[in-house]
């Protein structure tokens, strides 16, 4: 069985297992694997405003997704950046695009307007499945890293989630939003993942 919910603080320890491996590739740009307390104040403060989602078989965590602000400045607060990691043994399985979706549709109702993912290139898998998800290829960004001894594009991916009224009310905490809401959201999208799971979608 398999679930999507709420990430708790009871989860640190597996999701940075899931994400230590990714410290090796080019995937992520960080250098250092975090320490379980910086970790845990991540969750937190993500947990403050957006939301962290949990993907789990059989009581295990097998991958995660969050959202993040794509800038500190006030006139960004409709906007957020996506992060998606999965353990090897859940990619491919599609868990990936229920939990996007999952979370897309909780910062939707949280009031958020647009949604970025940023990819490292080339990274043929994330770059397809942002498109296949709805994105649109804004541009790549030349060079804007560096690690495992080469320098790094990145490309930038844009999706909208709703309107764009010429007075956007600000966006609410997810906590704010009604827990029988959120409740439901993730219901939804864990009956999708089973679905998927059982190959009833493609």
């Amino acid at each position: 069985m398999r679930t999507i919910r709420l990430a708790r603080q009871a989860d640190v320890d597996d999701l940075l297992a899931i994400y230590a491996p990714y410290l090796s590739t080019t995937v992520t740009f960080e250098y250092v694997l975090p320490s379980r307390e910086e970790f845990s104040r991540r969750i937190a403060d993500v947990q403050a405003r957006f939301p962290y989602l949990v993907l789990e078989e059989d009581g295990q965590p097998v991958g995660y997704a969050y959202a993040h602000p794509l800038g500190q400045r006030a006139a960004y607060q409709w906007s957020g950046e996506l992060s998606i990691y999965l353990s090897p043994a859940a990619a491919g399985k599609g868990g990936g695009r229920p939990l996007y979706l999952a979370l897309m549709e909780l910062l939707r109702l949280q009031g958020m307007r647009t949604v970025y993912g940023v990819v490292t290139h080339p990274n043929p898998a994330s770059e397809a499945f942002h498109a296949a998800m709805g994105f649109r290829l804004l541009g790549t960004q030349h060079n804007s890293g560096y690690k495992n001894g080469r320098w790094l594009d990145v490309a930038l991916y844009e999706k909208p989630l709703s309107n764009y009224p010429d007075a956007p009310p600000v966006p609410v905490p997810l906590d704010q939003l009604p827990r029988e809401t959120v409740e439901e959201v993730l219901a939804k999208y864990t009956r999708m993942l089973n679905e998927t799971n059982r190959g009833r979608l493609p």
